[in-house]
């Protein structure tokens, strides 16, 4: 018998492959046919487990080899308790019908994988250097010390192979030429040791749909050999786009995702079609004067000039061209000639170039011009620009601007402006035909056929995988008695107020505009005011035509304007109370909105709604409904409610809820690391109606766990308890934000947390808790198959909102499903949201749940279509050419999920640039979040 994988001693198995801790005969049948105590929760849900119905599986097919050869062998091995929710069926609910998803099915490779660790010495700099000397070492020894073997480098300290090598220790030596210049060659040590042999047994029983620990290892060697794969072929393509668009000093580049994934019953490999923007590799003077948009630079660059210039560079790479390459260098080019210098952007120098000079190591001092012309000949042009600064502000070293050039396949790391965005974002905007080329591409590379791919016998299916889904029914929402449209069944996941009124419309006594625009009249402005008015009224709210005149402000002087409106307004309506500011902003609004926000919404406790130029001027009712319908979800109405509570909310309509949603905002790259972590939490304060949320917010440091939770849910838990007088019996948590890899520490960090906060309310009595974390940063996507299922699916080429699909692409074992419940109107594929259960109290049935979440979706206050978020990634670029993001598409979660996430935003544009809340930043500390105003908390200022 050959060489078997050791068994994973922890992984507990018996010999009839049915599950101990959680049996899958009549036990489990019972656990879906009745729920908990509740007889009314009858599910119709399919058994997780088919061999209920006396049928085999595709995965007692895959074990049953594994469990002769365990019993040849005299192992007796036991199956372990899952650590998260088993599925506890399949849903039957909504309308059969097939999609594609953008995987390929793929099978296991055959042999045990072996690490090796990899030490080089001396440490070669910079990183690049590693990949050169182990491709070096590889290439030269394969036929020899490695057997003919293909191993694979993660750029690291590891090795991977599929089957042992003929060594477990073994040293090399690896000369690496500097490219002619024999006095910088370099000759490394390199120690290849056997670390590990990896069992595929564990992603076996997994692929098998037994639980398991995710197989981690096993999971990262074949991503890696993935990796070196795309390497290989090394696939990227500028996006043509127009020599207008060009001028903006970017690219639009894509690429394509690869990565290996777990599904029921085989691995499937994730292709997607992925975009970023780059640099130009231009000169740098041409990028500055893209950059800048000017032509000549004859003239000192101007303050704002300067510092628009220091942003768009600082960090940026660049060679240098004007001299032969005296540098250490690590590679060379495939014609053999040497790589330019390569330095990093650390400033720009504060005089201009004609302004500068240093001290020469002899002690004598010169200026960069008469130093360039002595040394080499050359006599700059741009004498009026500063130098770039590739030192730092103590040992700086200086570089003219005509004298370098934009290193290529670079990430521009920045935030884009309007005119930046707009082509990138348009090239992102993949049209669902898409998923005609992951297929073409895949073949057109030919992947399977690389070395790599052949030796760890990776292979995949070429055609996409076709899923079966289904098409939940939408609920059937509620309006105002008094007008001819009661309820409405939004089908097509969208709608409009026409015939319709707000359920419960907020009074709106008292308000003010004010004007930040100074080519808008007053008058057009006293249009636009009436039109809102009367438009809000139409939809159902209490809105009083403006009493008070139009006050204006200077964009430079926001809170000035804001407090002067304040309070003139306070002076004519003699104190009464204003219930909102109406805000007309330029079209192009930089840090104004957020000035606005944090002065309104922590100064002085004032609702506010901004609105831009362009809609002032535009005669649209459409619009001027969107508006009203926002107002009225900040000031505390409701859109619609539930025709049908007790179908449209199982199981929150049966027990007295309160639903949370949970997010963690990072800061981005343009945010700086001087920027906190941002957690919000939200909390649903209405049973039955889950229609209002109070929320809290708060800064942290850069962790994904959320600071202090047991505190925020004592707040949230008072405030629903306040507001509704009823005593809690279950809570549903959705969390959002978080990755694989955190889960087990969520479960031992905020799960506990919740159950304290409820203990400390609710006198140690134990809470029913069902925690369902929301994965929205993942790269499948779905495209219907059936053309005839809806005309406007066949002609978009987009699922329906209301797909669900939870068999074949989901985890093996665990309980999640992929929903996509927005409606269609954006461009590109729709990415289905991923629902993961961590924990389930509450015992839901895969129809329950799913019905839950894809109707929770239409209670959305700011709007009247099920809810959507249009998600723009901006990718990183890395070394050895992996791309880590993807494309322009759009994806719904669940409006808690969803509310905590805008309501992150909004405390992180009150620390925007500009929102003169930099102090403590300044001072070499963390910013901190202003406290929201009284009169705001409770409410849904954040719409």
């Amino acid at each position: 018998m050959g060489r078997h994988p050791p068994v994973d001693e922890a992984m507990d198995f018996n010999g009839n492959g049915r599950d101990e801790a959680n049996p899958s005969g009549s036990e489990a049948g019972n656990h879906n046919e009745h729920r908990g105590d509740d007889p009314s929760r009858v599910g119709q849900s399919l058994p997780a487990d088919i061999r209920q119905n006396g049928q085999p599986t595709l995965g007692e097919e895959i074990t049953a080899p594994l469990w002769e050869e365990f019993e040849a062998l005299g192992i007796h091995v036991r199956r372990s308790e899952p650590v998260f929710p088993p599925r506890p069926g399949y849903g039957a609910a909504g309308t059969p019908y097939v999609v594609r998803a953008n995987l390929f099915l793929g099978r296991l490779v055959d042999e045990a994988l072996h690490q090796y660790n990899v030490t080089i010495s001396p440490e070669p700099t910079p990183k690049a250097a590693y990949r050169e000397i182990m491709t070096k070492l590889l290439s030269e020894n394969q036929h020899t010390d490695f057997d003919g073997r293909f191993s694979v480098y993660d750029d690291g300290d590891s090795l991977f192979t599929a089957g042992a090598l003929p060594f477990d220790t073994k040293e090399f030596e690896v000369p690496l030429s500097a490219g002619g210049d024999e006095k910088m060659d370099r000759k490394y040590k390199v120690m290849i040791n056997h670390a590990a042999t990896i069992s595929l047994l564990q992603l076996r029983m997994l692929l098998a749909g037994y639980p398991t620990d995710i197989p981690a290892q096993a999971l990262m060697v074949l991503d890696t050999v993935l990796r070196d794969v795309f390497n290989e072929r090394n696939d990227m393509e500028c996006v043509v786009i127009d020599k207008k668009d060009r001028t903006l000093g970017v690219d639009a580049w894509k690429g394509l995702y690869l990565s290996i994934r777990p599904t029921q019953n085989c691995l499937s490999l994730i292709a997607d079609v992925s975009s970023s923007v780059f640099v130009q590799p231009l000169l740098l003077i041409e990028f500055v004067q893209k950059i800048l948009k000017i032509d000549a630079v004859d003239r000192n660059l101007t303050k704002p000039e300067y510092d628009k210039l220091l942003k768009a560079l600082r960090g940026v790479r660049i060679q240098v061209t004007h001299r032969d390459n005296r540098r250490r260098v690590w590679s060379k080019k495939k014609d053999n000639r040497r790589q330019l210098s390569t330095y990093r952007v650390a400033g720009l120098s504060v005089n201009p170039t004609n302004d500068l000079s240093f001290e020469s190591k002899v002690g004598v001092t010169t200026t960069v011009i008469d130093y360039f012309r002595e040394i080499y000949g050359l006599e700059l042009k741009y004498k009026y620009l500063p130098c770039i600064n590739a030192g730092s502000e103590q040992d700086p070293i200086y570089f003219p601007i005509e004298v370098c050039k934009i290193a290529p396949k670079q990430c521009y790391q920045k935030k884009l402006e309007g005119s930046q965005f707009s082509t990138p974002r348009k090239s992102a905007w993949i049209h669902p035909e898409a998923e005609q080329s992951c297929p073409q591409i895949v073949e057109q590379r030919q992947y399977k056929q690389t070395k790599h791919a052949n030796e760890f016998d990776l292979e995949f299916d070429g055609n996409l995988t076709t899923v079966a889904a289904r098409v939940l029914l939408p609920p059937n929402l509620k309006y105002d008695d008094s007008v001819s449209q009661k309820t409405w069944f939004p089908l097509d996941g969208y709608w409009n107020m026409k015939d319709k009124k707000v359920i419960n419309g907020a009074k709106i006594s008292n308000w003010a505009c004010l004007n930040f625009c100074e080519d808008l009249s007053k008058e057009d402005i006293k249009k636009f005011c009436f039109k809102l008015a009367e438009m809000s009224r139409i939809t159902g709210l209490d809105f009083a035509d403006l009493k008070l005149p139009i006050f204006t402000a200077r964009p430079d002087r926001v809170e000035y304007g804001i407090r002067r409106c304040y309070q003139e307004a306070k002076n004519k309506l003699r104190d009464q109370k204003i219930d909102l500011l109406l805000a007309i902003l330029p079209d192009k609004k930089d840090s104004l909105y957020g000035n606005i926000k944090r002065i309104c919404e922590t100064d002085i406790g004032l609702v506010s709604q901004c609105c831009r130029r362009s809609r002032v001027l535009v005669n649209n009712n459409q619009i001027l409904a969107n508006i009203a319908i926002k107002i009225n979800a900040k000031v505390g109405g409701r859109i619609s409610v539930f025709d049908d509570v007790q179908k449209s909310l199982p199981v929150v309509s049966n027990k007295p809820t309160i639903i949370f949603g949970a997010h963690v905002s990072h800061p981005s790259v343009v945010d700086g690391s001087t920027g906190p972590s941002i957690a919000s939490v939200v909390a649903s304060q209405d049973w039955h109606e889950v229609s209002k949320y109070n929320g809290v917010v708060r800064a942290q440091g850069h962790t994904e766990e959320i600071g202090g939770l047991e505190d925020i849910v004592k707040e949230l838990l008072h405030a629903f308890a306040n507001e509704s007088k009823e005593k809690l019996q279950q809570l549903i948590f959705y969390r959002d934000g978080i990755s694989e890899g955190q889960f087990n520490r969520i479960l031992e960090k905020e799960i506990p947390a919740i159950e304290k906060a409820w203990n400390a309310l609710y006198d140690n009595e134990k809470p029913q808790i069902t925690f369902v974390v929301v994965q929205k940063r993942h790269k499948l996507r779905l495209f219907p198959v059936d053309d005839n299922y809806k005309i406007r699916s066949a002609k978009k080429k987009i699922v329906e909102p209301g797909t669900v699909v939870d068999s074949e692409i989901c985890h093996p074992a665990e309980f999640d499903f992929f929903l996509c419940s927005q409606s269609g109107g954006i461009k590109g594929p729709r990415r289905p949201v991923r629902y993961l259960v961590l924990r389930d109290d509450n015992n839901f049935t895969a129809d329950e749940l799913q019905a839950l979440t894809n109707n929770l979706c239409y209670t959305y206050s700011g709007g009247n279509r099920s809810l959507s978020v249009g998600m723009s990634f901006f990718s990183v670029f890395t070394d050895n050419l992996t791309w880590l993001s993807t494309a322009y598409i759009q994806t719904a979660v669940a409006p808690p999920a969803y509310y905590a996430q805008k309501l992150a935003h909004r405390a992180r544009v009150y620390l925007a640039k500009g929102s003169d809340n930099n102090a403590a930043a300044a001072n070499g500390g963390r910013k901190q979040i202003p406290e929201i105003k009284n009169e705001l908390k409770g409410s849904m200022f954040y719409c």
